[in-house]
């Protein structure tokens, strides 16, 4: 594991989204960086679509899961 700077405002974003969505300051950080790599993969999907794909497919690797 290692430490990723971010600036001072998404900082700040994800301090605000993990107290909305109850989630750790960190956990929220891993959601985004997750559904945003999927969304990249998979131009195609609504984040609804992304969503359901990362919850059908929760135990399997990014890339398994972009293969």
């Amino acid at each position: 594991m290692g430490i990723v700077k971010i600036s001072d405002v998404l900082h700040d974003d994800l301090r605000l989204a993990s107290l909305t969505m109850t989630r750790s300051i960190n956990a929220q950080a891993e959601y985004w960086i997750k559904i945003g790599m999927l969304a990249e993969f998979h131009p195609e999907l609504t984040y609804p679509q992304l969503v359901k794909k990362m919850m059908k497919e929760n135990a399997l690797t990014l890339k398994e899961m972009v293969e």
